[in-house]
């Protein structure tokens, strides 16, 4: 892992669900916005826009800065609750998503990289997080275990290992992920996978 990168916390969700996306955003500065993108970003103005507040023994702090200096990352959280009836205190992030639950580990991988970063600047350990999804109004805990961890760290390490190179991978083999995606038409993924002109140099050489 390059100490050297600092990697965008958001940047993780966007490695895995298509390293290409994430090179396009973050290598070369391409950006557009669809449906899926503006609704996102409503969500998270209504979410950023809320004081802390105290309700009984839990706090809830919202749009926190974090950061970590072993793993090159930095970010914000949409919110984080600390509950104090506990000692020490559990604090317990809480992402914010603008769709439905997913089998894959895209969020819990952004979500798993906030606790990380929380544990390192708090001294703590943080056995659980929560993503809260728009779509469905629907809380899903999410066990912060050994597993996930190793996935989010293998995460952080190929996003930055992208970083570094400079060279941004071909289009993802899942093509569905291609038609909810608003980078589409910047990615042109039809066009590069009918291309062959690389396999045609190569076969040139091997004559």
């Amino acid at each position: 892992m390059d100490d050297n990168l600092t990697l965008a916390i958001s940047a993780i969700q966007h490695y895995a669900y298509c390293p290409r996306q994430f090179a396009l955003i973050h290598l070369e500065q391409a950006w557009a916005d669809n449906r899926f993108t503006a609704e996102g970003l409503l969500l998270h103005h209504r979410v950023d826009g809320g004081e802390p507040e105290q309700r009984g023994n839990i706090r809830y702090e919202r749009s926190v800065l974090i950061n970590s200096q072993k793993l090159g990352l930095s970010g914000k959280m949409d919110l984080l609750e600390i509950d104090s009836s506990q000692q020490p205190p559990q604090l317990i992030p809480v992402e914010y998503k603008r769709g439905k639950p997913k089998v894959q580990d895209w969020d819990r991988l952004q979500l798993c990289a906030q606790a990380l970063c929380l544990e390192e600047m708090r001294n703590t350990s943080i056995t659980q997080g929560a993503l809260w999804y728009w779509e469905t109004r629907h809380r899903e805990a999410v066990v912060l275990n050994d597993s996930l961890r190793r996935k989010t760290l293998t995460a952080i390490s190929n996003a930055k290992t992208i970083l570094a190179s400079g060279i941004t991978p071909a289009p993802t083999d899942q093509k569905k992920r291609c038609r909810g995606c608003s980078l589409a038409e910047e990615c042109q993924p039809n066009i590069l996978r009918n291309d062959h002109s690389k396999i045609y140099i190569q076969e040139l050489f091997d004559i």
